[in-house]
This record gives C-alpha cells, sequence and structure tokens, in this order.
C-alpha cells in the first residue's frame, strides 16, 4: 500500500479531536508519521527548529491563546520552504467568514468539516 504523504502535522487543541483524527489518518494510512501538537505556537516552534518537516498539516481554527489564523499569519514568517507543504483548515466552523478567510489564504489547500472521515481523505489523495 503506497502512503500519500510520509509527514503529517496535526494542530488542534481538543484532545478527543486529536484522538479520533490521528485514528483515522492511522486507519487510511495517509502518512508515515503522524505527530500531534495541542499549541499552535509548540507547532510554529517545532516548524522554526526543523524539529518537524511536515508534508501535510491539518489545522483547527478555533484555540485559545492563537487562533489557525493566527498560526498562519506566524507561518508565513517562517524561513522555511512552505511550497511542499499542503496546509487543510479542519475545522466544526460554520461560520461562513472562517471559509472565506480559508478560502483566500494561499496556504490552505481546502477546508474540511469536522470530524474528518476516511472519505474524505481518500478525496484528498485522489
Amino acid at each position: 500500500m503506497t502512503v500519500p504523504y510520509k509527514t503529517c502535522l496535526l494542530i488542534d487543541d481538543n484532545y478527543i479531536d486529536n484522538f479520533v483524527t490521528r485514528r483515522i489518518l492511522e486507519a487510511s494510512h495517509f502518512a508515515e508519521q503522524i505527530i500531534v501538537r495541542q499549541s499552535p505556537a509548540e507547532a510554529i516552534n517545532s516548524l522554526r527548529d526543523g524539529v518537524i518537516k511536515p508534508d501535510v498539516i491539518f489545522l483547527d481554527i478555533r484555540m485559545p491563546m492563537m487562533s489557525g489564523f493566527e498560526f498562519l499569519q506566524e507561518y508565513d514568517q517562517l524561513g522555511i520552504s512552505k511550497s511542499d507543504i499542503k496546509i487543510f483548515m479542519l475545522s466544526s466552523s460554520l461560520d461562513p467568514v472562517d471559509m472565506r478567510q480559508s478560502e483566500s489564504n494561499k496556504y490552505i489547500t481546502q477546508f474540511i468539516h469536522k470530524p474528518l472521515t476516511i472519505k474524505a481523505l481518500e478525496e484528498l489523495s485522489a
């Protein structure tokens, strides 16, 4: 079985959402390695320091201390190559402003509603 991605970074403050999403990612063999960060600031530091070099990032919007959009502002300032990294906004938000902001962000590949499903992953990998 071919694994679409080498390293997947999941950024979400909710432990249960991370648990469920990670299990779905593992069950679908989406990536060789799945790394979870509950803090966007911790994820930024890991990316800046080169500790994590993801091919794909799943990013929540609504998180305390730093939102997904604030993460993207920090991400934009990182001196790392971003051309090979796909970012999927994974959120339960139904706010049309969030969706428009996701669609207009140059780093967001696609907005996906929680919960993540195997069907949604299959469509991403196709």
